[in-house]
């Protein structure tokens, strides 16, 4: 299935962000990663045999440069978690943390939900800005367009709390797409606030495949259909859309693959790094088996 056209705005965010070349004035920064590192079937190909589960996180970074972490969701690490995640992950690795279930879900994003995201606020300090890539706000499929004074007085707030790291939403709530009084309000409002549209591809939503850029960072959550062979195709229209957009000014990408066989992430992953720099002739990070298999053997 062919991606849809860019929504008119994308091309206006781009051209106005093409003068500065990449998000510190250089070249344009391409992470591409994957929903966990806690992955079984990884050992003994992408992960070395008999790895453990405490250092499997310190493999992944050598794989992949950045993670999709949805455990933040459910609940914020300790301290000795964080110091751990910081030991096992170099300067260059960006975590991309899911802001907690407390503030999307069960406060609504109302008043009660401010002190969580100073608490989160505090968290991300912790943690630390060199291990940090934008955080992302995943909004229950029940909030819609007739809550979006809730959504503007939530995004300024968590701005003034949160002013060096970017946030990136993703609206699930069908009315936002269907109503483009209410799309172009959200996304005016997101353009706004510096904060990107997260863009999720996935099977029978092609309404969340909205193609409009808020900001030039792209953050992308790709749903694959392993064993479906047209995940591959899927792929080269990403990286047909991705170039496209870094010639016309975008700056960063975060794309996470998500697979229902986790063992095909990894191969996705490479096969998108691929497919991008034989297009773009950036180096992009790619993860390789650490464990190849034997030419010629049978078995």
């Amino acid at each position: 299935m062919r991606l849809p056209p860019d929504a008119p705005a994308t091309a206006r965010v781009l051209a106005r962000a093409s003068s500065v070349e990449g998000p510190a004035g250089g070249a344009p920064s391409i992470r591409i990663g994957a929903p966990t590192f806690a992955n079984r079937t990884w050992i003994g190909s992408y992960y070395p045999p008999g790895v453990k589960d405490a250092e499997m996180l310190r493999h992944y970074a050598r794989l992949l440069p950045t993670l999709e972490l949805n455990s933040t969701h459910y609940g914020l690490p300790d301290d000795a978690t964080i110091a751990r995640w910081r030991d096992q992950t170099g300067p260059g690795f960006r975590f991309c943390p899911k802001l907690p279930q407390r503030i999307s879900h069960d406060f609504g994003l109302g008043p009660l939900a401010d002190p969580e995201v100073r608490t989160f606020a505090k968290w991300l300090t912790r943690l630390g800005a060199d291990r940090l890539g934008p955080a992302f706000l995943q909004l229950p499929p029940t909030f819609g367009p007739d809550l979006l004074p809730t959504l503007q007085r939530f995004l300024t707030f968590y701005k003034e709390v949160v002013p060096a790291h970017p946030l990136a939403v993703e609206l699930r709530h069908p009315l936002w797409y269907a109503s483009p009084l209410a799309r172009e309000e959200v996304f005016g409002l997101l353009e706004a606030l510096e904060m990107p549209a997260i863009i999720t591809d996935v099977a029978g939503r092609r309404d969340v495949l909205h193609q409009r850029l808020t900001t030039p960072l792209a953050f992308i959550r790709f749903n694959g259909h392993h064993p479906d062979n047209s995940d591959y195709a899927r792929l080269d229209e990403w990286a047909e859309r991705l170039a496209d957009w870094l010639r016309m000014g975008l700056q960063e990408i975060y794309f996470f693959v998500h697979e229902p066989e986790a063992r095909q992430v990894p191969v996705m992953a490479r096969y998108l790094a691929e497919q991008l720099t034989a297009r773009t002739g950036l180096a992009i990070a790619a993860p390789a088996p650490v464990i190849r298999p034997v030419q010629g053997s049978l078995f």
